[in-house]
């Protein structure tokens, strides 16, 4: 495989503004647990834990001067139904933008659900009043609140208001309380228990006020800063511990505990160097983590004895800019501290076992990339906020149709050849470009847009001419989280909110002077109801898990798969019936009525098009197996199956192979017509595969396939299986475990940790700072806060070259390349041809933002079918990939705080 490693691709991503847990501890009877990340681009990620997998699930898209500065999850309490079965609370999402207006959000559709907002000034934070009340006496049962549910929010004009969230709704309540003073600015917010309400000002004081009458209770002092010589200190961030004190982080840099019950201060610790931004504890108090605009993250903990007091236990910098949010999470088996800020990086850091493990960074781009290629024009476009960026790469030196370098220069290297900005103020939620790159599709939430690309003649033949396709009022309106064009770009496939899935007949322009139709007539598929509990859908996140987020054609367009959250894949298959004569009598009567007979046609099970073609649903597709984790990549092999129903000399099923692969991990080839695993992945469970790959943290983005070859990407990793080999050799009556995986591989077998990373290694928990003194000279700091890895000298795992790789080379070559290997190549059975290795990996690219096929332009081969001579290509010749890496010190990031001593590197 020949990779071109490309940086130019412009991606950058939004800084981190505030993290949220749907539920800090969690339980067994507890519902599902969700981290919320709240962006500045107004892009609100969520992330599923999933035992320390961390997949990023959806991304509810912002748009133009929106921004998520705070985010409040409501878990409304357990419903009882008259069977007696109990259900838990339904899960709800607030969000405010330093505005007056406060969002709910509906995570199912991906839209805002409710808004409201008051006469009072911007909302600088924002808390939720609890629902239930520790209860006293000897069952010492809680009482719980199924009413006079209430959100708290902070102001710039010194207001406390009160927002009713009763009954599912959102309204303007009253204004709570009002500070004396009119520069008084309400920064923070906490609740020591129900009717007691904790808010941090940045006049140097903190105020408790009664939530049943707006009282102030006690007014808490900071002093002075004498230090830095500011007039006031901000109380940036407070929290109130199990037992009842008062935690507070503010611009000094200095950690407070205040006692609970008289409201004075117990203990004042010098945390930072410069304002202390975010703070955390453990539902048990006994931790308190403490993130800085000095980049570092702190942890404390109680000394032992009966004057035990707070001592600071170490500090790290993990973030490259200030630690601005956090959040913690805490139950099955996990007890972890998710941060973020401006480096837009979440860092999760183990809670009870700090210290003991390794903390682990999660990836600062997307789950699906925002990159695709048009195969036969050899156009990447790659899209970020509302603009879509489109780039030529040229073709190979030595191939055919490749431009002299005396002709232009131009076709020397890459070029931006066109952008198309979408107007509106919604951010961009997917796009998808034909593979001989004439047409693109972009979609947001509130509307679709199609563009013919055509190039230009004579001196400016490589520039674009775009101009925009007419589509019917209703499909622009329509909006779409994922759109796709089938490989022969004739069909146009439409993901919308609510799992609803559209298809549209795309009609191809004919002569250079033609533009692309797409066909006024919405085709939606109808995906099996499946068996799902009585209450489910009243608790929790309700039907949030059958929201579909992958999507994939076959490689000759006659099969339509998509997966959602729950693990279920629905399959349609394009077929042809010829038309009846009343049919075409009937055509033109029925022309003035379209749009309310294809709303009838579209509930049906079977829709048929004009000329007879028409989408089905696969008899089997509730054959094909229920995954046991969300999927991450959904893709369909090159191979196009004969009319035959078994292959010749074998007993393998001529079908499609669709590949899926989950976040558990778990990785599949499935036949979707029959709806069967294929009989390689029979052969191959997840415990048979390297441990190289099952030591991998990060998640599989994407998936190339180069015959029955296919490479897995992630975040950090190229990883390439081969399909007609197995990955080890099966042994007589021992189950397969992976014990002899690990003894073969270079790391070890992760085992059990708290969510974060794994254990540290001996003497890993060593000094942070160095002090190199030299007599005559001043003292020199070196920092050793975490080591700096080059991921192309460090790389025992790779053996490639530095620009490009290939793995489609002739027999001797990959046995030569297998041999430079060593144990990469797995042995593979006696009866299988050894005609290379049976997977192979490297660490030498990252980050990586996506990787997608290259081919040569279809001016090159005129005389062959479109789609033909694509496959052709691709068996016939080297796969070509562009690798598109985000490093994230070329992203631009705001100036960071420099304390004395310190200077930019």
């Amino acid at each position: 495989m020949d990779i071109h490693r490309i940086r130019f691709v412009p991606y950058n991503p939004a800084p981190i503004n505030c993290v949220a847990f749907s539920q800090p501890v969690a339980s067994k009877r507890s519902g599902p647990v969700r981290l919320a990340i709240g962006r500045a681009s107004g892009d609100i990620e969520i992330w599923s834990p999933l035992n320390g997998a961390w997949h990023q699930e959806i991304i509810i898209h912002g748009g133009k001067d929106r921004a998520v500065d705070g985010l409040v999850w409501v878990t409304e309490p357990e419903q009882t139904f008259q069977d007696g079965s109990r259900v838990p609370g339904p899960l709800r999402l607030f969000s405010f933008g330093y505005s007056s207006t406060v969002t709910e959000w509906d995570l199912e559709k991906g839209c805002p659900k409710h808004q409201s907002s008051g006469t009072h000034g911007d909302i600088w934070c924002l808390g939720a009043q609890p629902f239930e009340v520790p209860g006293k006496g000897d069952k010492g049962q809680a009482r719980v609140y199924h009413s006079g549910k209430k959100l708290v929010a902070g102001t710039m004009d010194g207001s406390l208001v009160l927002y009713d969230i009763d009954n599912g709704e959102l309204r303007y309540d009253r204004v709570l309380a009002r500070a004396s003073s009119k520069k008084t600015k309400m920064v923070s917010i906490a609740f020591k228990n129900r009717n007691t309400v904790v808010v941090g000002t940045s006049q140097s004081c903190i105020l408790v006020y009664d939530m049943r009458n707006g009282a102030t209770l006690a007014k808490m002092t900071l002093g002075s800063d004498l230090l830095n010589g500011a007039k006031e200190i901000i109380a940036w961030c407070v929290k109130c511990l199990d037992g009842g004190d008062i935690i507070s982080g503010d611009s000094t840099g200095e950690l407070r505990i205040w006692d609970g019950s008289t409201y004075t201060q117990a203990q004042r610790l010098k945390a930072h160097s410069s304002d202390v931004l975010s703070l955390v504890a453990s539902a048990d108090g006994s931790t308190i983590v403490t993130g800085g605009m000095d980049r570092r993250t702190a942890v404390y903990r109680k000394t032992a004895g009966s004057g035990s007091r707070w001592a600071k236990v170490f500090h790290r910098r993990y973030h490259r800019h200030d630690v601005k949010a956090m959040a913690t999470f805490e139950g099955n088996g996990m007890s972890v501290v998710v941060s973020g800020g401006p480096d837009a990086t979440p860092i999760v850091m183990p809670l009870q076992k700090a210290g003991i493990e390794n903390h682990r960074t999660l990836s600062s781009l997307p789950q699906n990339p925002p990159l695709q290629s048009a195969y036969k024009s050899r156009l990447i476009i790659s899209w970020w906020d509302r603009e879509v960026s489109i780039w030529r790469l040229p073709d190979p030196l030595g191939e055919p149709g490749h431009q002299s370098p005396d002709k232009d220069d131009t076709a020397k290297k890459q070029k931006l050849i066109a952008r198309v900005l979408i107007k509106g103020e919604a951010n961009i939620t997917s796009a998808s470009i034909s593979a001989d790159g004439s047409l693109l599709v972009v979609s947001t939430t509130t509307s679709v847009k199609a563009f013919h690309l055509q190039p230009r003649s004579g001196a400016r033949w490589d520039e674009l001419k775009i101009s925009q396709v007419k589509m019917d009022e209703r499909i622009i309106a329509i909006g779409a989280t994922r759109t796709l064009i089938s490989p022969d770009g004739q069909w146009l496939c439409l993901v919308q909110v609510g799992g609803v899935i559209s298809v549209l007949r795309i009609q191809k322009a004919l002569s250079p002077s033609e533009k692309t139709l797409i066909h006024p007539k919405i085709v939606q598929l109808q995906r099996i109801q499946r068996q799902a509990p009585k209450h489910s859908a009243m608790g929790g996140l309700g039907n949030y898990d059958r929201i579909i987020t992958q999507a994939a054609f076959s490689p000759d367009s006659r099969m339509l798969a998509v997966a959602d959250l729950a693990g279920y894949i629905d399959t349609w298959v394009l077929g042809h019936r010829p038309r009846r004569l009343q049919d075409r009598e009937h055509d033109h009567d029925n022309d003035a009525s379209e749009g309310s007979s294809s709303d009838g046609e579209s509930d049906k099970e079977d829709v048929e098009m004009a000329d007879g073609i028409r989408w089905r649903q696969n008899p089997n597709t509730s054959l094909i197996p229920k995954l046991h984790a969300p999927p991450t990549v959904l893709s369909f092999s090159n191979h196009i199956p004969s009319n035959n129903t078994t292959t010749a000399g074998s007993n393998e099923t001529d079908d499609y192979t669709l590949l899926v692969v989950t976040s558990k991990p778990q990785i599949l080839l499935v036949h979707p017509t029959i709806g069967s695993l294929t009989s390689w992945s029979r052969r191959n469970p997840i415990s048979r595969f390297p441990s190289e790959f099952r030591d991998i943290r990060d998640l599989v983005k994407g998936a190339i396939w180069s015959g029955n070859r296919v490479w897995l990407y992630g975040n950090t990793y190229v990883f390439m299986i081969d399909t007609t080999q197995d990955l080890a050799k099966p042994t007589v009556a021992v189950s397969a475990t992976g014990k002899e995986l690990v003894a073969q591989g270079t790391k070890r077998k992760r085992g059990l940790d708290s969510g974060a990373g794994n254990r540290m290694a001996k003497g890993a928990a060593g000094p942070t700072e160095v002090l190199r003194h030299v007599q005559g000279q001043d003292t020199e700091v070196l920092s050793i806060d975490g080591p700096v890895l080059n991921p192309v000298h460090d790389d025992d795992a790779s053996h490639a070259r530095e620009d490009s790789e290939s793995e489609e080379s002739e027999d001797e070559t990959q046995g030569e390349l297998a041999l430079l290997r060593g144990t990469q190549g797995k042995p593979v059975q006696e009866h299988q041809p050894t005609n290379g290795p049976g997977f192979w990996y490297t660490f030498k690219y990252r980050p990586i933002l996506g990787i997608v096929p290259l081919g040569y332009s279809t001016d090159n081969h005129p005389e062959k079918d479109s789609m033909q001579s694509t496959l052709h290509d691709t068996k016939s010749k080297v796969l070509e990939v562009a690798l598109v890496e985000r490093p994230l010190f070329e992203a631009d990031l705001p100036d960071r705080y420099l304390s004395a001593g310190q200077a930019e590197r």
